[in-house]
């Protein structure tokens, strides 16, 4: 992985830990939106660090496979990832 490997762990251990703590708010039978908002700033730290990834990797990989006179394969991995992101 070319990302910067400390922001992104940085970025997944505070997503684990609002986990952790939206886990203990189901527990603890709190305010359903209480609950909502939680997720939903969990969501928010999960897709910045996989935009975080993904510019790494056409960064890199991409480019690579361009300068090479390749790039269909990471093209197409790159298209795949999208349908996915659409479902």
């Amino acid at each position: 992985m070319k990302a910067d490997h400390a922001q992104v762990t940085r970025l997944l251990k505070t997503a684990r830990g609002q986990i952790d703590g939206i886990l203990k708010m189901v527990e603890e039978d709190r305010y359903c939106l209480d609950v909502s908002n939680q997720l939903m700033a969990t969501q928010s730290i999960l897709k910045k660090a996989n935009r975080m990834v993904l510019r790494a990797h056409m960064d890199c990989c991409v480019r690579e496979a361009v300068e090479s006179g390749q790039p269909d394969q990471k093209l197409d991995e790159l298209a795949a990832l999208l349908d996915k992101l659409a479902d």
